[in-house]
């Protein structure tokens, strides 16, 4: 038990921070283009706590990080408000705004594992718990930049999309927003469990995102100085 408890203490302040911070970025960079809704309702703000939703914030994140030994996070935060058609270019600031929140958990991930690199040089008690978090911290940022960057509205990449296609390709996309959460859930948990009943693995979050988090991880590992 203790050292479940010891486990689940290197996950929970990575995940609330890579979470919360997210959702602030949003809120920081429409205040920034034009749209102050956000900051009138005390949004803008790097206070995790003014953030956490008790459930996509906390409970569904540890859930799934127990179910696949810390491979598979999804969570979300209370939505930041955004009114897109308060922002000064509505289409371009739309892409901005939307991709603050994984350009932030990518800046994060960089961070980590640049303060990684400090842990065998600094002096203290605590160093292997406080690596563990920063290790984690690389992983999770880099996993929910990821995951929010496929194109599918109301994930962030799927924003993206919207505001950088052609008329043609933006409007019935744009249109999927209101299914977009059933339909991750279908890829994520319906897709998988129905094929697994057949015999057949189905990696679908595997090629979209685990693999390339795993990739991108890497790299970040190797900018700063990690084999």
């Amino acid at each position: 038990m203790s050292e479940m408890v010891y486990q689940i203490s290197t996950w929970i302040l990575p995940a609330l921070i890579a979470i919360t911070l997210h959702e602030a970025a949003h809120g920081f960079v429409a205040s920034r283009l034009g749209d102050d809704t956000a900051k009138r309702l005390g949004r803008v703000t790097f206070n995790p706590l003014k953030h956490v939703d008790p459930f996509g914030t906390i409970i569904l994140p540890a859930m799934l990080l127990l179910a696949s030994g810390g491979r598979m996070m999804f969570g979300f935060a209370k939505p930041v408000p955004v009114n897109f058609s308060r922002l000064r270019r509505p289409r371009r600031d739309m892409v901005l705004v939307a991709a603050a929140g994984p350009g932030i958990n990518i800046a994060m991930a960089i961070a980590a594992a640049a303060a990684l690199t400090l842990i065998p040089v600094l002096p203290g008690a605590g160093l292997e718990w406080i690596g563990y978090n920063l290790f984690n911290a690389v992983w999770l940022n880099v996993l929910l930049a990821i995951f929010n960057m496929l194109p599918l509205p109301p994930l962030d990449g799927g924003r993206v999309a919207v505001g950088l296609l052609p008329d043609v390709l933006a409007e019935p996309l744009s249109r999927l927003e209101r299914y977009g959460f059933l339909i991750i859930l279908g890829i994520v948990f319906v897709l998988p469990l129905l094929a697994s009943q057949v015999g057949v693995e189905l990696g679908i979050i595997n090629w979209l995102v685990l693999r390339p988090a795993e990739f991108v991880s890497r790299l970040i590992f190797s900018m700063v100085g990690f084999s």
